[in-house]
């Protein structure tokens, strides 16, 4: 779609501001279903609370990994507000998104599948300001606890969905919906709600 089609709506989809092509896509990355933080053994992760001392940066790749909760939010299609800036979000999850688990229902190959995927980094964390503030990345980042319901903190991967901080029951996929529509499926709540 050219740029003067989107004008009416005067958004376009969240252009990644650290990749250099100029093309405007939706951002999405996830988890694999059948990961649960639950299920990570300590000895894989180190000390029991290890985020409480471990720097993102020198996190383990299976600490890294156990920080994300499982909510799906960072799942959803974004678009960006051409006037202001202001990234917006939709209820609209990537195509791989699994509605019920929130999980990733390819996360080894979300990358090849879903090229506007990008994976979180100790860098990308740093340079994303549109991280829910639930997300455990960035509540780390901004030198915040983990909150009551994160699965690393309960001891169990339900938690995020029972205190109603996941996705689940709130989505719709983004397979079939032209971007002309997107302003149609705006929603404030994964930046508003975030579990406290």
């Amino acid at each position: 779609m050219s740029r003067a089609g989107q004008k009416r709506t005067g958004l376009s989809v969240f252009e990644s501001s650290y990749h250099s092509c100029q093309k405007h896509f939706a951002i999405n990355f996830g988890e694999d279903v059948g990961k649960s933080a639950k299920t990570i053994p300590a000895s894989d992760t180190g000390t029991e609370r290890f985020w409480e001392d471990t720097p993102l940066s020198e996190m383990t790749t299976a600490q890294w990994e156990s920080l994300c909760d499982g909510c799906g939010r960072c799942c959803l299609n974004k678009v960006e507000d051409w006037d202001t800036g202001e990234i917006i979000w939709t209820d609209l999850a990537c195509r791989l998104l699994d509605h019920d688990s929130c999980r990733c229902m390819d996360y080894p190959n979300r990358l090849a599948k879903v090229p506007e995927c990008l994976q979180l980094t100790p860098e990308t964390v740093g340079e994303l300001s549109w991280l829910p503030p639930s997300c455990a990345y960035a509540r780390l980042r901004d030198g915040k606890p983990l909150l009551w319901w994160h699965p690393l903190v309960s001891g169990d991967a339900d938690t995020v969905h029972a205190a109603g901080i996941s996705v689940r029951g709130r989505i719709k996929t983004e397979i079939g919906v032209p971007l002309e529509e997107y302003e149609e499926h705006l929603v404030s709540w994964p930046v508003t709600d975030n579990g406290k």
